[in-house]
């Protein structure tokens, strides 16, 4: 099952640590890529393993996303 990235309103309403899934979804990374990613260290943003599962704080995450968005808009604007 394919689904869309989360939108703005959706990020800003995500609670403060959120699962794997979510963080893929927030960025538009499949879920299986995403555990791949978290699993080598190389998920584009720290990940918490609780136990046998994976966790991002939101922060980091609209931290991730806020920089690319900026970089996104310097490369248009060059």
């Amino acid at each position: 099952m394919i689904t869309s990235a989360l939108n703005q309103d959706e990020l800003l309403q995500l609670p403060a640590v959120v699962d794997l899934a979510t963080a893929a979804r927030a960025l538009g990374v499949g879920r299986t890529k995403a555990y791949d990613l978290a699993k080598s260290g190389t998920f584009p943003c720290p990940v918490l393993r609780i136990g046998t599962s994976y966790r991002v704080r939101t922060a980091d995450l609209l931290k991730l996303i806020e920089r690319v968005q900026t970089s996104l808009s310097l490369v248009g604007a060059g």
